[in-house]
C-alpha cells in the first residue's frame, strides 16, 4: 500500500523545512521557516534546463542525476550530520516531483522520518491565495485615513504600539505608497513573498479584537493587495487625521529627507506625473528641486497633485468615509503623533465604554 504524502495541514509536525528549490526560487518565496538546501542551484538549473529542450530529456537526467548526488552529498556533510535518528524533516520542490523525491529517498535510505510535501510549493501557493481570501472577513477594521502628508503610518504604528492589532502595509512592502513612494536602495519584496508574510502576520491576530490599517490603493509600488483585503480595508470604520498644512509640510520634509541627497533622483521620479500635471508645473517643480526650494516644493505638491487626488479616491473607494471620525492637529512632530495614537485609541474604548 503506497504511503500518503503530508499535506500542508501537516506541516507543523516536522522538526525542520528544507526547501530544496534553487536559490533563486527560494528568494523568490518559500514556506516560512523553511531552509533553502537546493539540489540544483541557480546555473545547474539553467544548464539541466538547456540540455533537456536542445538534446534530450534521458541526457538532461543523466547530468542532471550527477549534480543532484553532489549537492545532496555537500548539504549533508555540511548541515546535517548532527541530526539524531529521531529526526524529522519536510522536504519540498517546485511542485513536490524529483528534486524533493532525490532527497527524501537519501534521507529515508539513512533512516530519518523524512516526508516528501505532497504537491511541493504549488501547494503552499495555492493555500497562501485560499487563506488570504478568507482570513481578512473575520476581522473588523479601523482604517487610519487621511490626505498625504498626515503622518499615517506614523499613526498606525504608535496605535501599535500601545497594544493595539495593526498591519502596516507600507512597511511590509517596503514602499510608501505614492508615486514618490519609492525608498531608494530598499527593493520590494515579490508579489508572492509579500502575500506570505501578510498571511503569517494575519495568523497572528485575534478576530476579536479591532484590527488597524492605513488606507491604501490596490496597489503599493509593484505590489497588489489582495482583493479580499482591500475590500475589507475600503469597508472599515474610517478614522481621519486631519493635520494643518504647515504640519504636515514639517512632517514630509523629515520623512522623506533622503531625496534632498538625490534630488536627481527625485527629478526622475517627477515624471511619473507627466500625465497628471502640465510640463509647465512639472518643470517648475523640477526647478524648485535644483534650487532646494524644499518647502515650497512640498506644500505645491500637497495642493496642485495629491490633496485633489486623495479627494476623489477616497470619497469613491472608501465606504467608511461617509461616517468617518476626524482627528484634528496641528502638532506632528513625534509627540503629537503619539497623542494621535492615543486619542484614536481611546476612542475606541469609549465606544466600548
Amino acid at each position: 500500500m503506497k504511503q500518503s504524502r503530508p499535506t500542508i495541514a501537516d506541516l507543523a509536525t516536522y522538526d525542520e523545512i528544507i526547501d530544496v528549490r534553487s536559490p533563486a526560487e527560494f528568494a523568490e518565496d518559500h514556506i516560512p521557516g523553511a531552509i533553502n538546501c537546493p539540489v540544483l542551484d541557480d546555473a545547474q538549473r539553467a544548464e539541466v534546463g538547456t540540455i533537456y529542450k536542445q538534446v534530450s530529456p534521458f541526457e538532461a537526467k543523466k547530468i542532471g542525476a550527477a549534480m543532484v548526488s553532489e549537492n545532496i552529498a555537500r548539504h549533508l556533510r555540511e548541515r546535517f550530520l548532527d541530526r539524531p535518528k529521531t529526526w524529522k524533516p519536510l522536504i519540498y520542490c517546485w511542485r513536490g516531483g524529483d528534486r524533493s523525491g532525490s532527497m527524501t529517498t537519501v534521507f529515508r535510505a539513512i533512516g530519518w522520518h523524512a516526508g516528501q510535501l505532497d504537491g511541493g510549493y504549488k501547494a503552499w501557493r495555492t493555500h497562501v491565495i485560499a487563506r488570504l481570501q478568507e482570513l481578512p472577513g473575520q476581522f473588523q477594521f479601523k482604517v487610519i485615513s487621511g490626505a498625504t502628508g498626515n503622518a499615517k503610518t506614523r499613526v498606525l504604528q504608535a496605535i501599535g504600539e500601545l497594544g493595539e492589532q495593526i498591519i502596516d502595509l507600507e512597511s511590509m512592502a517596503s514602499h510608501k505608497g505614492s508615486v514618490l513612494g519609492v525608498l531608494p536602495g530598499e527593493p520590494q519584496p515579490s508579489q508572492k513573498s509579500f502575500e506570505t508574510a501578510l498571511l503569517a502576520k494575519l495568523l497572528t491576530l485575534d478576530p476579536a479584537r479591532p484590527l488597524y490599517v492605513e488606507a491604501e490603493s490596490r496597489k503599493i509600488g509593484n505590489l497588489h493587495v489582495p482583493d479580499a483585503l482591500i475590500e475589507c480595508i475600503r469597508n472599515g470604520e474610517c478614522l481621519n487625521v486631519d493635520a494643518t498644512t504647515e504640519a504636515r509640510v514639517e512632517f514630509l520634509l523629515k520623512d522623506y529627507d533622503y531625496f534632498l541627497t538625490l534630488p536627481e533622483f527625485l527629478i526622475n521620479r517627477l515624471e511619473a506625473l507627466h500625465s497628471l500635471q502640465s510640463r509647465e508645473t512639472l518643470s517648475r517643480w523640477q526647478q524648485m528641486i535644483r534650487d532646494a526650494q524644499w518647502p515650497t516644493l512640498v506644500r505645491e505638491l500637497l495642493e496642485l497633485h495629491y490633496d485633489p487626488l486623495y479627494q476623489r479616491s477616497q470619497n469613491r473607494n472608501f465606504t467608511g468615509m461617509q461616517q468617518l471620525q476626524n482627528f484634528t492637529t496641528d502638532d506632528l512632530s513625534p509627540a503629537g503623533i503619539n497623542q494621535l495614537a492615543n486619542t484614536i485609541a481611546q476612542s475606541r474604548t469609549a465606544q466600548i465604554a
